[in-house]
């Protein structure tokens, strides 16, 4: 059995959520039950499909969390090109959240890959 807590890509993406829930506070009322929830709940996913990846015996099983995250991940940059292009986040906050999220996916794709 694997420790999520030590995995450099967990912690990666623990942050990022909590910066998605930083930074989704300043979204309009409106959005709460729309891209704030959808955001919000693709970044929670990320770091809790690698959590229950870990739980698994199986390499097989542990890799398939994995490419969970790694779809996450990827809604999770959708979702912030609309908050952008919608001017809910700046240009600076979507570059570094931006940053954040394709760091995320290499190391995801490489986890994967390193995986027997």
């Amino acid at each position: 059995m694997r420790d999520f807590k030590e995995l450099k890509v967990w912690k990666k993406s623990h942050e990022l959520c909590l910066l998605i829930y930083d930074v989704t506070k300043q979204f309009p009322n409106e959005e709460k039950f729309g891209i704030v929830s959808q955001i919000r709940r693709a970044s929670v996913s990320v770091p809790t499909n690698i959590s229950e990846g870990c739980g698994h015996d199986s390499n097989n099983e542990f890799k398939r969390y994995l490419r969970i995250a790694s779809g996450s991940i990827s809604e999770v940059e959708y979702l912030l090109i609309l908050s952008k292009d919608l001017n809910y986040i700046s240009n600076e906050q979507w570059s570094n959240l931006s940053d954040e999220v394709i760091s995320i996916k290499k190391m995801l794709f490489n986890l994967v890959k390193a995986i027997v």
